[in-house]
């Protein structure tokens, strides 16, 4: 389908052939729009924004508009989208704020409607991000990971691969890959649904499983426990585990759960293994 008569369409922007622009869509300044990618009606463009091919962004979405951020000068800044990204109703991703920076989504990820991720994220492949899940900016999350509803990112927080973020949560530290945060910044468990379902072995998430029990509930302070966790690993789910939490990390790392949801953590040690990331 061609570009529809009403979209309006800056004379700089790139648009391959086989791409569709719905009705009232705005596409305004240096957009890269890659093939087969399919822009529906009244979704607004602008800035220096590629969307690579395949892509879908829904009605009312809003991408690549000027950050919020006092430090932001008018600079040129860019957002770049993968393959295969499907960003639905009135999501809204700003690029980055320092000159040249940029904010990033990776391929074949599902940003739900109302969500937000602010400047200078980024995101990897793969990742669901749930309606009204808010990131503010700098935040990078893993690869496979899925933020839940009305979830609340503070700024500069890194989500660990194939972690899960609970429904509501106040995540203002680093949540680590493999697990399941809850509440304020509270590790619960481990997403073994979610693991399972990407494909790791038995042998990886009893490794992962260990290690959830060896950081919070072995009494050991988490450095001491994270140095012991280093040197008994040897999947490479549970070496890259230990790569992220070793990590200098601005913003520390999720705690334990508070009492009254220890009970619910125990379901990593179960065979009915905790939340399901959907």
């Amino acid at each position: 389908m061609p570009i529809h008569p009403t979209a309006i369409v800056d004379g700089k922007a790139e648009i391959d052939p086989t791409a569709t622009i719905g009705p009232y869509a705005i596409i305004e300044g240096e957009v890269r729009i890659g093939p087969n990618a399919v822009i529906y009606p009244q979704a607004y463009i602008s800035g220096w924004v590629t969307i690579g091919a395949g892509c879908q962004v829904h009605p009312g979405a809003v991408l690549g508009h000027l950050p919020q951020d006092f430090h932001f000068s008018g600079a040129r800044t860019f957002l770049r989208i993968g393959d295969g990204t499907i960003i639905r109703e009135h999501a809204s991703i700003h690029r980055g704020t320092q000159p040249e920076s940029e904010t990033v989504i990776g391929k074949n990820c599902l940003i739900m409607g109302y969500s937000h991720i602010g400047h200078n994220c980024e995101v990897a492949d793969e990742v669901k991000i749930a309606n009204m899940a808010a990131l503010s900016g700098h935040v990078s999350v893993g690869r496979g990971s899925f933020v839940s509803g009305y979830s609340l990112i503070h700024q500069f927080v890194r989500i660990g691969e194939y972690a899960m973020i609970a429904g509501g949560t106040r995540l203002g530290m680093d949540a680590p890959s493999f697990f399941t945060c809850i509440g304020e910044s509270e590790c619960l468990c481990v997403n073994v649904i979610g693991v399972r379902r990407a494909g790791f072995t038995q042998e990886e998430i009893a490794e992962l499983r260990r290690a959830y029990r060896l950081l919070y509930r072995s009494g050991k302070t988490f450095q001491a426990a994270v140095a012991e966790l280093a040197g008994t690993v040897h999947t490479p789910a549970g070496r890259r585990l230990v790569e992220f939490i070793s990590f200098k990390s601005k913003r520390g790392i999720c705690g334990p759960p508070v009492s009254g949801r220890m009970a619910a953590g125990t379901a990593d040690e179960e065979p009915g293994e905790g939340p399901t990331p959907t």
